[in-house]
């Protein structure tokens, strides 16, 4: 049943994906020249919601939710990894699926990429854990647990972040 509830909910996902315009070429780069913002409003608004919906859940007992172990090494190298794949080839690994799925031949090149990466990433496991996971490492925490505050306080301060930048950027035509 997780399968199928997976599966109904990443093809929600793809789909206000692909409604949202967010798997368009066009909409990459201009989020990348800081000219079109309708990537980072839609994955903050993604933020927000699961972020509600998560723990809502979990406050009530119907699931269980854990933060994965945080490394700031392993955030770093692989968010630099990530943004620097996305700026040399204008898509991010979803948008990139979801653009081949609307017929678009060309986004065959950053899945193989990510095919690429993924293969190699496998046969450096053992020495990234060894040697980048232990950077900065603070275990399972979350934002609220190193501020010692309720997650709700933070989804708070998430939710009035992110109507503010809305508004910001639809007061400058972003």
């Amino acid at each position: 049943m997780i399968l199928v509830f997976g599966l109904i909910t990443g093809t929600l996902f793809g789909i206000f994906l692909q409604q949202a315009e967010a798997i368009r070429f066009e909409r990459q780069v201009g989020a990348m020249r800081l000219i079109d913002m309708t990537i980072v409003k839609y994955m903050l608004t993604t933020i927000v919601v699961g972020a509600i919906g998560v723990y809502f859940l979990r406050d009530m007992g119907l699931v269980e939710f854990a933060p994965r172990a945080f490394s700031l090494g392993l955030q770093v190298i692989g968010g630099l990894l990530f943004g620097a794949g996305w700026a040399i080839i204008g898509y991010c690994p979803g948008t990139s699926i979801g653009a081949l799925g609307e017929g678009r031949i060309g986004a065959i090149w950053p899945i193989l990429g990510m095919l690429l990466g993924g293969l190699i990433y496998a046969f450096l496991y053992p020495a990234v854990q060894q040697y980048i996971a232990p950077i900065g490492a603070l275990g399972r925490v979350s934002i609220a647990d190193v501020l010692g505050v309720s997650h709700w306080v933070v989804i708070a301060v998430m939710v009035v972040g992110s109507v503010a930048l809305f508004r910001f950027f639809e007061r400058k035509g972003l």
